[in-house]
């Protein structure tokens, strides 16, 4: 066979199209409501808009520094005591990366060696497998346990971590634990009872924590805490977060790492061959995003969670279970109650069949799903106007004469 035939590394092999670009396609071919992909209808609040602007008028057009605008890492800085009492240095701790995806990848690129292996949550966001194929490492996924699902029923429950099968899935190859929360897809926010529980697995067996905290400040109920805040992990742990979720500007990709000088240098060693550095302008107004009062952030998780509410609801009220998740953009729904126990099945055909876009649980599982409930769910996006939900809600009220006949 021919170079030709078959270009692509085989490490690489099996990730194709994201599921997020594919569902988006299928909805914008089809002209449904896109509750699928999770990013905001709104755009940033004014006095970041307006931050940007200046920062163009200022000039900044060029190469940012590597490790990202000083004012950017000290607003990085200020904005990380503020929320979470963690004190870092913004010259030897803070890195500014082209999203939160670039300092993932950046943080196992660096620290992991072929063949050493990676704990992940499942279900698992796609681009840490990807990633860690990338790295020639193995993802070896540890699985949450959902809540019980009841037709017509909101559960509050959230999915948990049995921690003595994160414990048993550590081998002396395990290198790293990619570690997500507030969680995607299942809006889940590991409490810190957890969080002890994992510290103490990561302290004994040396393991290091590259960790996701993009949502950390879309939480409805309980409270998110860095896991770099509990006893023994601020010396091992990456934190990654950014301002796209935060400040509804996920097309402006401003991520950053904080870690120890000592993961801080080999991080910056790799992101640096990978974008360089870019998005200056951009970073300015990020930095002035940071600074915002309270009562901005306070209103961007009260506008979402007003918004998670009416789609629980209205799901529920279509007969399906669904979770009330505690934090990000998402929940999770049982879709058996219109007639179709395949959701990536459901997913593929609801774009046509009844006018909206969503993404199956599964597309985040590594093997193709064995239980009955795992094939069974959906995860909506919430994070849209109310007049979009409440379109998505009506059209998927057709779902069950629009499956009607047509199997499982």
């Amino acid at each position: 066979m021919s170079r030709l035939d078959e270009p692509l590394v085989a490490r690489m092999r099996g990730f194709g199209t994201t599921i997020f670009t594919e569902m988006t396609q299928l909805a914008v071919h089809h002209g449904a409501v896109n509750l699928g992909q999770g990013f905001p209808d709104d755009d940033p609040p004014p006095a970041v808009l307006d931050a940007a602007k200046d920062a163009l008028d200022e000039g900044l057009n060029q190469y940012a520094p590597g490790p990202g605008l000083p004012r950017l890492r000290r607003a990085i800085v200020d904005h990380q005591h503020r929320f979470a009492g963690q004190r870092v240095d913004p010259d030897t701790e803070v890195s500014v990366t082209f999203g939160a995806t670039e300092a993932v990848a950046s943080a196992v690129l660096a620290l992991c060696e072929p063949g050493d292996e990676v704990l992940v949550l499942e279900p698992t966001y796609d681009a840490y497998l990807a990633v860690i194929a990338l790295a020639g490492a193995r993802a070896v996924p540890v699985a949450l346990t959902p809540p019980p699902f009841a037709d017509g029923e909101v559960t509050t429950a959230p999915w948990t971590l049995d921690v003595d099968r994160l414990a048993a899935a550590v081998t002396p190859r395990t290198r790293l634990l990619l570690l997500n929360t507030p969680h995607n897809p299942t809006g889940t926010v590991l409490d810190l009872a957890t969080l002890d529980a994992i510290a103490a697995v990561c302290v004994a067996n040396d393991l290091l924590v590259v960790t996701d905290e993009v949502y950390e400040h879309l939480v409805y109920d309980g409270a998110h805490v860095p896991i770099a805040m509990r006893p023994g992990m601020a010396e091992r742990t990456v934190t990654v977060s950014s301002a796209g979720k935060t400040f509804s500007a996920t097309g402006w990709k401003i991520g950053w790492a904080i870690a120890p000088p000592a993961l801080t240098a080999a991080v910056r060693a790799t992101k640096q061959f990978l974008s360089f550095s870019g998005g200056t302008p951009l970073q300015a107004a990020v930095a002035v995003a940071l600074a915002s009062p309270d009562g901005t952030y306070a209103r961007v998780a009260e506008v979402h969670r007003a918004r998670r509410d009416l789609l629980v609801d209205g799901l529920a009220g279509l007969g399906l279970g669904v979770t009330r998740s505690a934090a990000t953009y998402f929940v999770t729904a049982d879709v058996r109650a219109f007639g179709v126990d395949d959701a990536e099945r459901f997913c593929r055909e609801a774009p046509e069949r009844v006018g909206v876009g969503a993404v199956p649980v599964s597309a985040f599982l590594s093997r193709p799903p064995t239980e009955p409930l795992q094939r069974a769910l959906v995860r909506f996006a919430f994070c849209k106007s109310d007049a979009v939900i409440e379109d998505g809600l009506a059209r998927l009220a057709r779902a069950p004469t629009a499956f009607a006949g047509h199997g499982t």
